[in-house]
């Protein structure tokens, strides 16, 4: 350990930058990070912002493939489109990420801890996703410990009636994907609809060295549509419906009655979510306070059905019904200056929200059941002011109480700090989170297991220093970005099983965890028709009883992405992704075929290499090829979850 904080020292002094992760330049705005929409260089906190177009360019179908190159962000997958994908934000448990839907939370209230599949969602009606890494829990609440990612769908063009977009493609593995849709504004009223489908035989989930690997594929068929309908009748007041919905059908793998992890013909699942919302905003005091409401609601349901088969008499129908709904009040307000403090602007709401279950699963011999909801109020503000015109000052307070735990308050501080002399920011940040227990931990019941329903809140407190510098050389006046940010949280409370007596566990506040990293890169624009980032991400996260390390976080995640133009309407987009070794908490060791009761062991290290060729055949049409894997890696992205095989598709998009 003491290696590898020497070595992250030194290349803390080498590389004095941070890296966002993107080929093209960040929106003018970012507003998940402080909820003001702030220029992007002025934000406290270390952001990545995904856009349209490097969705496109990069050929990704689904949220995971995107946040895969996020630095601090590392995936955990247990197959392709579909399967299983936790991520682990800045070396926080998979629990401790908190997803919103243009803003409204959409993490499952069914799972266990309501932790976000990413594998799950397809990204063809979708504009950006802003992540926001490090404690935002003054903002948004509860499980944003290790940060935020909102997904923003499609926007309508103020300047066109009718804007109609789609694609179609097909390839190996017998995959078609397509998708249509519309856009556009009339008179006051602006609107998107839009649908993407994807069918795939797929490849196996299970690794081939196994014994218990028999080459089944596990397919997916998913389709996914959004719908938004907007009205502005005069500037500053809107009223926005916006609704989405998914439903994936995918083949699925497990454990047998030998406790191998093994291929199963007949397991199967559907995984449907629909999120709908309403908003309504006006300007008052001459255009000073915005004030909004909203109402949202959003459900998951997802069932899985094992039935008896020729390798396995295990029967299992599981059903996981969970729902967020919730009413939010708020405000943002432009404060005059005060001396050398300007650009003042105060941010403030109320949120009230119900989170309920009623889930059961297994089979007659034994069953879980939760069925429960619980409601939490939340009140935030945050104050952000500019010093001088160099220096971004903001801070920010909530508390929140939810039903039947003591209540929670959260902070958060930061400052940017302008140098143009040398053409760097300086950004230091410091703040708390905390997750509230989720229903199964609190209320779920089965066999040998009962939840707690006096569990406590799990908290944290970290601070992060960083810089970011433009370097000019030959003319170029952006020729490199360089960037670090060095990051560092205690985690305590955290929720896991204890023993009631010999025949009976629930679950307790026992754990606390010690987490530190560093991520490091840089983004080259050698020639104006070519432009690469590298983001290295270092970490250190154990158990601070024991002092091991925590399990699926590896010690080193690098990503390289490209954008290269050799000509005018060519654009190759390659990503390589090389991911460490890490400790394996949860499957078996690479020493025996799978069996899950042996000790586990560490996760190989691996690397993926994708490209993207996209040619503009005209303004609004493109032909694509989209590469996956093309070396065929074997890489485990979880031990005995083989990475999905070499695939290649082929297609078509338009934008009219």
């Amino acid at each position: 350990m003491r290696t590898t904080r020497l070595a992250t020292l030194a290349l803390l002094a080498a590389l004095p930058c941070h890296v966002h992760g993107q080929t093209t330049a960040l929106p003018d705005t970012i507003v998940t990070a402080t909820r003001l929409p702030t220029p992007a260089e002025r934000v406290p906190a270390a952001i990545t912002v995904i856009t349209r177009q490097q969705i496109e360019e990069s050929g990704y179908q689904s949220l995971a493939e995107a946040l895969a190159v996020v630095p601090g962000m590392r995936l955990a997958a247990s197959g392709g489109l579909g399967q299983q994908a936790s991520g682990f934000l800045r070396g926080a448990n998979s629990s401790h990420t908190l997803v919103l839907l243009d803003g409204v939370p959409i993490n499952d209230a069914s799972g266990p801890a309501n932790a976000f599949d990413f594998g799950q969602d397809l990204l063809g009606t979708v504009e950006r996703i802003e992540v926001v890494r490090g404690p935002a829990s003054s903002l948004y609440g509860s499980a944003a410990l290790g940060g935020v990612v909102n997904i923003v769908t499609r926007r309508a063009p103020a300047d066109r009636g009718f804007a109609p977009f789609g694609d179609l493609a097909g390839g190996t593995q017998r995959t078609l994907r397509g998708g249509l849709g519309a856009t556009g504004t009339v008179g006051a009223f602006d609107y998107l609809v839009g649908g993407q489908s994807i069918s795939t035989q797929g490849f196996n989930s299970i690794a081939r060295r196994l014994q218990t690997s028999t080459g089944e594929r596990d397919g997916f068929r998913g389709q996914a549509a959004t719908a938004r309908l907007g009205y502005t009748p005069q500037d500053g007041t809107r009223v926005e419906a916006l609704l989405r919905w998914r439903q994936n059908r995918l083949g699925l793998d497990g454990y047998n009655d030998f406790y191998q992890l093994a291929d199963d013909p007949n397991y199967h699942g559907q995984d449907q979510r629909w999120t709908g919302q309403l908003r309504a905003e006006t300007r008052l005091l001459n255009g000073a306070w915005t004030t909004g409401l909203r109402g949202f609601n959003s459900e998951d349901r997802r069932r899985y059905l094992n039935l008896p088969d020729a390798l396995s008499v295990t029967t299992a129908n599981d059903l996981y019904r969970g729902r967020r709904a919730g009413v939010e009040w708020s405000n943002t307000l432009r404060l005059p200056s005060v001396g050398p403090l300007s650009e003042g602007a105060l941010a403030f709401g109320v949120l009230h929200g119900l989170e309920e279950t009623n889930s059961r699963s297994g089979n007659e011999a034994y069953t879980t059941t939760t069925r429960a909801q619980q409601h939490s109020t939340g009140g935030h503000a945050s104050l952000q002011y500019r010093l001088g015109d160099r220096l971004d000052l903001t801070g920010g307070l909530r508390h929140d109480s939810t039903t039947g735990f003591t209540e929670a308050t959260t902070w958060r501080a930061g400052a940017v700090l302008a140098v143009p002399e040398v053409a760097s920011r300086v950004r230091l940040a410091a703040g708390s989170a905390f997750r509230a227990p989720a229903l199964y931990e609190r209320f779920g019941t089965a066999p040998g297991y009962i939840g707690n329903a006096n569990l406590r809140p799990e908290r944290s407190q970290g601070w992060e220093i960083g810089t970011e510098t433009d370097l000019s050389l030959g003319g170029r006046p952006r020729l490199a970005t360089l960037g670090w940010t060095f990051f560092q949280s205690s985690v305590r409370s955290l929720i896991n099983y204890t023993a009631v007596n010999a025949f009976t566990f629930t679950q307790s506040n026992v754990d606390r965890a010690k987490i530190q990293g560093a991520e490091l890169g840089a983004t080259l624009r050698p020639f104006s028709w070519a432009e690469a980032t590298l983001a290295w991400t270092v970490t250190e996260a154990f158990d601070a009883t024991t002092r091991q390390r925590l399990a699926r976080r590896p010690e080193h995640v690098l990503s390289l992405t490209g954008r290269v133009q050799p000509l005018e309407r060519l654009v190759l987009a390659p990503t390589v992704l090389l991911t460490g070794r890490s400790p394996e908490g949860a499957f078996a060791s690479y020493a025996n075929s799978g069996d899950a009761r042996d000790t586990p062991r560490s996760n190989r290290a691996g690397a993926v290499l994708h490209l993207t060729a996209t040619y503009q055949v005209m303004p609004q049409v493109a032909v694509f090829l989209e590469g996956r894997n093309l070396t065929n890696s074997r890489w485990e992205p979880i031990n005995g979850y083989a990475t999905p095989g070499r695939s290649l598709l082929f297609g078509t998009r338009f934008a009219l």
